[in-house]
């Protein structure tokens, strides 16, 4: 639990005035070409409000390598649906790939969403390693093949010291950010970095001292901590009076979980990083289309809280299946996924079984098929 003195912003740093990156994220523009000269991109694609899916990483069954055509049949599915990539990150068994398969799946997406026609959608990358020296060369090679954005973790092997230093994380994103030739997104994942647990303090203080931070995941899960920055971030003053280095690269204030979509809309938060799109990416652009519209028309907001209740019963059962029970329910619906890189293991079979038959996944999954016009069960 935050302290009080955690849980205020400085009431200085507060923008009262309040705004939505409205567009959607499938919306074509007259971007196209991607690529990076004299170290940064010759065409940006704007970085817009919306549902992003983490892409897991698949793995050929006996040497373990990059099993690359299911990858790309992903990535093509998840286009298809408006929802675009977030390539090495968590879900993604980041931790697990060398620099060069790195490179690989970056160059990979590009390549498939060009071929898809979807030339405006834009490529995030997860490139927080070890040091800070390490994440500022993979963001360079990210940004060199492809990547639009990158997506930062701090590594938690040293949490013991860094959890309650707050000076030394400041420090960490800042030049990570300042060296970046493409905007930073700040990863908050406790789960996934020893504890570190950053407060709605640090990341305004960031999101204003650093132009080149491009917005916040919180997989922290903290709705308070989203509505208090939000609060402080997402609004004209703040943009006004902190413009970011790359003007399509507004900060946004996403979700690490698709469960509190519809609250997050409510208090002007930009949408959501989650997992749960790569199994069901229609239903939650549905979700995320039908919280916006409840905004301005409360008519809509019956159906958007029944949809975000299913949802948020299905986040909560298949997140805890972790990664191995995302590649389960991934090959039982689309027929590849298989298990992750070692030394994770794979789902039990009784245990992924009962996942995809628990009525919370099969009452999301009958939604996604509706809505993606299948109808065999």
């Amino acid at each position: 639990m935050q302290s009080l003195s955690s849980r205020s912003l400085n009431t200085e740093r507060i923008c009262t005035v309040r705004s939505i990156y409205s567009t959607p994220l499938s919306s074509p523009n007259t971007m196209s070409l991607n690529g990076v000269v004299n170290g940064h991109h010759s065409i940006s694609r704007p970085l817009k409000a919306g549902v992003y899916a983490p892409i897991p990483t698949f793995f050929l069954k006996d040497s373990e390598d990059l099993d690359i055509p299911s990858f790309e049949a992903h990535i093509a599915r998840m286009a298809a649906a408006g929802v675009p990539p977030l390539i090495a990150g968590t879900m993604g068994e980041a931790h697990h790939l060398s620099h060069s398969e790195r490179t690989l799946l970056i160059r990979t997406t590009r390549r498939v969403l060009d071929d898809a026609g979807k030339t405006h959608v834009p490529i995030i990358a997860g490139t927080g390693v070890g040091s800070t020296r390490e994440t500022i060369e993979v963001t360079k090679e990210a940004a060199e093949a492809g990547a639009d954005y990158a997506i930062v973790i701090a590594s938690g092997y040293f949490a013991g010291v860094l959890a309650n230093n707050k000076q030394a994380l400041k420090d960490f994103w800042a030049e990570v950010a300042e060296k970046s030739p493409i905007p930073v997104m700040i990863y908050n994942y406790p789960g996934s970095s020893g504890g570190i647990d950053l407060d709605s303090d640090i990341i305004t203080e960031l999101a204003i001292s650093s132009p080149n931070l491009c917005g916040v995941k919180l997989t922290c899960g903290n709705v308070g901590k989203l509505t208090r920055l939000a609060e402080a971030i997402a609004g004209d003053a703040f943009q006004a009076n902190y413009p970011r280095k790359n003007s399509d690269a507004p900060f946004l204030i996403l979700g690490g979980f698709a469960d509190f979509l519809l609250p997050s809309a409510f208090v002007d938060a930009h949408g959501a990083i989650t997992g749960l799109a790569n199994l069901v990416p229609n239903t939650l652009i549905k979700l995320y289309q039908l919280a916006e519209q409840s905004k301005t028309d409360l008519t809509v907001l019956p159906e958007a809280q029944k949809l975000q209740g299913i949802v948020a019963r299905a986040d909560y059962t298949i997140a805890k299946a972790g990664i191995a029970g995302t590649k389960y329910l991934l090959e039982k619906l689309y027929g590849y996924g298989g298990v992750p890189r070692k030394p994770l293991p794979p789902i039990d079979a009784a245990a992924g079984a009962a996942v995809w038959e628990h009525p919370h996944t099969q009452a999301v999954v009958a939604i996604e098929r509706e809505l993606s016009g299948k109808t065999k069960a």
